[in-house]
């Protein structure tokens, strides 16, 4: 008994830790999954802790169900817009381009190391996937926010990579088993099925699991727990099928948290919990598990691999695949360079350790370091890589209290606060003047803690908390009129987006005689929406095209159709 307290003790300091490490972040721009990493280690045999932790069927089992969760998170907070914006890129990205970088990679690693070739392709299809979610733990701390091309492109791909990788690392394990000396067609059925039931599940699952939460009379605390267990049950009959659970749980959560239209918000701030616990658990596992003590004898080989990954598979992959895309060179540039790794690389390291390979630890601290690699190089540098390429659009804040009135499947209202930083446009506004949109309605005003009078007009100052009863499309025109967003200089609103509004059906040769720019013969009779389709067959939000001494830049995207642009004037 004295044993299992001082376990639950430790457990409970050891994530505690964690949590506040993770202030560490925002302010050294450390991916946080390295903060989980480096503790997981400390606390292991070879240090301060140590915990001497080797069994890996266990780990395996805690592993995949953690990467479930995250990856059925995942699905809940893509929006279908973005899905529309970068489903084709990404879905090249995440099967091809993930062959490729193996290839490549595991080319130059039997090459480098004097392995046999699968070995070589073995090592490349471990490391094969991407986690994106570390790039944008690190971008939202740090208060950046990409491109919807860029961001939807990464975002999508990052949950649909793992299944390839999951594939060629099984398919090449069992090469190594059997000791086969060529691929044949059952391997490409095997792929089919696993990809296509998987898919078929996940959208299935989903669309049952989205219905149930919707029309179920429930205890509100209870829907987030089914919409939890719900994609667990169908990752594991994904699983059970031999299909791709990794697929069908990110899918389910796409379709839950795009069909669902009341009750989603407190589902999705439940399961940000609950990612953040797995991720932690994840990682922490992970650290125990190797020995840092062995890791270092396979530094040198680790290096020279990742580097090559990282500057030259990787790289090459995304162009190629991206090319029959409309992507600009910079756009190209930052999606090769966060091709960042994470836990999907060192839980495949498993693999041939689970398959009772002798020379398992090679394969294992290969990867791990691979992953240290990646998270120092690429996680340290992505925010300044993202301003450096201009990446970066003004941020729509989420700093908002919510509390949904209602269950899921009700058409209701939403209570909602602010609380007024300096910057905000609301400050030195009278609270009876206060232009709210149409559905809004103020509550309460809260001034060092005691509510103000509403029958009476006070003027808003810093630090006041806000309170409205709004509808969840009153949000964006709400953050908009009281949460003041620090922005640089080059990201405020005129000197992004330029000096003027204009509509996109307005034609050039008006705009041209207007504003005293030349507009070639052919295009006069152009609108300004049908300039930049002939630049960008899906225009995101901060595109821009120039026409002489005019720069017109995409303002506001609804549906998928150009709603407002903005001209810009270089003189």
């Amino acid at each position: 008994m004295d044993t299992l307290n001082q376990l639950i003790l430790f457990g409970g300091m050891l994530f505690v830790i964690s949590i506040l490490a993770s202030t560490l972040s925002p302010r050294m721009g450390m991916p946080l999954l390295l903060v989980f990493l480096i503790i997981g280690m400390l606390a292991g045999e070879d240090g301060l802790g140590g915990i001497r932790y080797n069994d890996v069927q266990s780990a395996y089992f805690l592993a995949t169900l953690a990467l479930a969760v995250i990856l059925f998170d995942g699905g809940l907070r893509t929006d279908r817009h973005n899905f529309r914006v970068g489903l084709r890129p990404a879905l090249l990205l995440a099967t091809v381009g993930v062959v490729g970088t193996a290839a490549l990679t595991g080319a130059f690693a039997a090459w480098i190391l004097g392995i046999g070739w699968v070995e070589g392709l073995l090592i490349g299809a471990i490391v094969g996937s991407t986690d994106a979610a570390a790039v944008f733990s690190v971008l939202n701390m740090q208060g950046l926010a990409l491109k919807t091309r860029v961001g939807a492109t990464l975002e999508i791909e990052s949950g649909l990579n793992d299944p390839m990788a999951i594939f060629l690392t099984i398919i090449l394990v069992e090469f190594m088993v059997s000791q086969q000396s060529g691929f044949d067609a059952l391997m490409l059925g095997q792929f089919v099925w696993q990809m296509g039931l998987g898919a078929g599940i996940g959208l299935l699952g989903g669309r049952i699991l989205a219905y149930g939460v919707a029309r179920l009379a429930l205890s509100p605390g209870l829907y987030p727990l089914l919409a939890l267990f719900g994609g667990i049950s169908i990752f594991g009959l994904a699983a059970v099928l031999q299909a791709s659970g990794f697929l069908a749980v990110y899918l389910a959560g796409l379709v839950v948290g795009n069909r669902l239209s009341r009750g989603l918000y407190n589902i999705q701030r439940f399961h940000d919990g609950i990612a953040w616990l797995a991720q932690i658990s994840l990682f922490l596992m992970l650290g125990l598990l190797v020995s840092p003590r062995e890791l270092m004898l396979y530094a040198p080989s680790a290096v020279l691999v990742g580097l090559f990954l990282i500057l030259v598979g990787r790289p090459v992959a995304v162009w190629l695949c991206l090319m029959p895309f409309q992507f600009a060179w910079r756009e190209k540039l930052f999606i090769s360079w966060v091709g960042l790794r994470g836990a999907v690389p060192i839980v495949l390291a498993m693999f041939p350790w689970l398959a009772g390979f002798e020379n398992w630890p090679f394969f294992f601290n290969i990867a791990f370091f691979i992953v240290l690699v990646s998270l120092v190089m690429q996680g340290w540098t992505v925010s300044p890589l993202a301003r450096w390429l201009k990446l970066d659009v003004p941020t729509t804040s989420s700093r908002v209290q919510r509390v949904e009135l209602g269950v899921p499947g009700q058409v209701g209202y939403e209570f909602v606060g602010y609380k007024l930083a300096e910057g905000s446009p609301a400050l030195r506004s009278p609270t009876d003047k206060l232009p709210l949109p149409a559905g809004a309605s103020l509550l309460c005003v809260l001034r060092e803690d005691q509510p103000l009078s509403l029958k009476e007009s006070h003027t808003l100052e810093p630090g006041d908390h806000v309170y409205l009863l709004a509808s969840a499309t009153d949000l964006p025109a709400l953050d908009k009129l009281l949460v003041g967003v620090d922005e640089p200089d080059r990201l405020s609103a005129q000197a992004f987006f330029g000096e003027f509004v204009v509509t996109p059906r307005a034609k050039l040769a008006d705009l041209g005689m207007l504003y005293g720019f030349e507009v070639p013969e052919e295009m006069a009779n152009w609108s300004i929406a049908r300039y930049i389709y002939s630049q960008y067959r899906q225009p995101v939000v901060g595109d821009r095209v120039r026409l002489g001494d005019v720069e017109f830049v995409v303002l506001d995207m609804r549906d998928s159709k150009l709603t407002q642009v903005s001209l810009k004037l270089h003189r």
